[in-house]
């Protein structure tokens, strides 16, 4: 097996690791599923309740991806406007960063009292935990064009718009897709907060449920769906990202 391969397979062989002393410890220490459900458990609690637990996945999966398509076409216009001019850029990016300070469980209770208790404080939790790293990637990668290739650039009688689209955003794809695989797992966050705090469905509402009956077995198995769709998005993006962004990553060429 050659590095290449090695590297692929290390998470793998480190989750089997960490699942067989996970399980271990339960068994040794006998400790109760209340407490902490050993995987044992957690598996035949997804094999007992595959059917509650899927429909609760799907409707966590496109609510999200609701909210996270929003944040994508938010935070591009936005990262694209901010990062277009050295003005907008310090106007602009210190209120973002104290916007993204702001705690968004506490937002949830006013989104509840805004929209009701369902579907709508789902999609925008998710919308406002994840748009702020694709914005500022985006801003990012255009506020630090180079100022020589930019001089070039204009003599040779490109305008700023130009500049901007042609070569801007390009040389911005590799912050973009950065920001997606971060921005993803994040959406997955605001999506189970919300139906934690203020929902009737999904992943999070089953976790509050069983977490109020202490069947912890139950909960972590919704902990690992999640864990395992935002590890798919997370690869998706990835994939994606290796395939139209090769240039940007040191020896990919030879991959």
């Amino acid at each position: 097996m050659n590095s290449r391969n090695l590297e692929r397979a290390a998470p793998f062989v480190l989750l089997v690791a960490l699942v067989a002393l996970w399980q271990l410890v339960c068994s040794v220490f006998a400790i109760p599923e209340f407490i902490f459900p050993s995987p044992l458990l957690i598996a035949q609690a997804l094999g007992e309740f595959t059917g509650p637990i899927a429909l609760a996945a799907w409707q966590t999966f496109w609510v999200t991806m609701v909210g996270f398509a929003l944040s994508i076409v938010v935070g591009v216009l936005l990262g694209f406007l901010v990062g277009s001019t050295r003005f907008a850029y310090a106007a602009v990016f210190p209120l973002l960063v104290a916007f993204n300070a702001v705690p968004k469980a506490a937002i949830v209770p006013i989104l509840v009292v805004w929209f009701g208790i369902g579907l709508g404080p789902g999609i925008l939790t998710a919308f406002l935990i994840s748009f702020f790293p694709i914005t500022v990637n985006m801003a990012t990668g255009l506020a630090t064009l180079e100022p020589e290739l930019e001089d070039v650039l204009r003599v040779l009688g490109a305008k700023r718009r130009d500049v901007l689209l042609k070569v801007g955003l390009p040389r911005s794809l590799p912050f973009f897709y950065a920001s997606l695989k971060v921005s993803i797992t994040l959406a997955f966050v605001g999506t189970v907060l919300a139906e934690m705090t203020a929902g009737d469905a999904g992943i999070g509402y089953l976790m509050q449920t069983a977490g109020s009956q202490q069947r912890l077995a139950l909960a972590f198995a919704g902990l690992v769906v999640i864990g395992a769709m935002a590890m798919a998005m997370y690869e998706l993006f990835s994939y994606i990202e290796k395939h139209t962004t090769a240039w940007a990553h040191r020896g990919s060429q030879n991959e």
